[in-house]
């Protein structure tokens, strides 16, 4: 490869079908109308945040003061997870194994649940960047680590701004925490990921909309021929 492309992945609603926190909600409420009633709510967060209307340590602390969550709810989850992986994901399982070294997933989620999902998909546990969960003395989650970057307000563009990558930058998510990472113009591309939910203001400011996995491996292999082809003509007019 003449130059190295780094792909930046969301998890939320973009290496998975969901939103993580919905269905850690679910879990932690067993009541059907009292469960209906917090998810809607913390649905109503996350969609806040992910339009950028509401900072992420504002939208994290508000859901998690509504879930009440402990330890014993991780297990099920990460088994939810692992179910609801994004088909165009699944299907490029070995695209993701064999592109290792420039697979990153950099999320607003947690690192409990994150990484023992997308370390079956190839990607280096040194590579996944997340939050992590603070837990009391009974394993009750009371709250998380303020001190990461991505619990902080343009926590991604610090983080892969810190990152140092060499080549170009590849961004694919659905919420508007990826879309400033184009924005600081530390990528170079950032694809609006709409499989499975579409935001339409993330949309607007996206380079490229890509309703699959497969349409960016698609570019990606388009732009890795031209170099190539370049790259050839050059040495043969050396």
């Amino acid at each position: 490869m003449e130059k190295a492309h780094n792909f930046i992945i969301d998890f939320d609603s973009t290496f998975v079908k969901v939103e993580a926190f919905d269905e850690l909600c679910k879990l932690c409420y067993t009541n059907e109308n009292e469960r209906s009633v917090i998810l809607d709510q913390v649905k109503a967060i996350t969609d806040k945040g992910m339009r950028g209307e509401l900072s992420i340590n504002e939208s994290l602390e508000s859901r998690l003061l509504l879930l009440n969550a402990h330890k014993k709810h991780l297990k099920p989850l990460i088994e939810i997870l692992r179910g609801m992986v994004s088909a165009s994901f699944s299907a490029n399982k070995e695209f993701l194994k064999l592109n290792a070294d420039k697979v990153f997933i950099v999320s607003n989620g947690f690192c409990e649940f994150i990484l023992p999902v997308v370390l079956e998909y190839g990607i280096k546990a040194e590579n996944v960047f997340a939050n992590s969960f603070i837990f009391d003395e009974y394993e009750n989650i009371i709250g998380f680590d303020h001190s990461n970057l991505l619990a902080s307000p343009q926590g991604k563009v610090k983080l892969v701004s810190q990152l140092n990558l060499s080549g170009e930058i590849i961004v694919i998510g659905d919420g508007y925490t990826d879309y400033e990472v184009r924005e600081a113009g530390i990528a170079s591309v950032f694809y609006a990921f709409v499989e499975n939910v579409r935001r339409d203001n993330v949309v607007s400011k996206a380079d490229h909309v890509a309703a699959t996995f497969d349409q960016i491996i698609s570019d990606y292999e388009k732009k890795l021929n031209q170099v190539n082809q370049i790259t050839n003509l050059l040495k043969k007019s050396a």
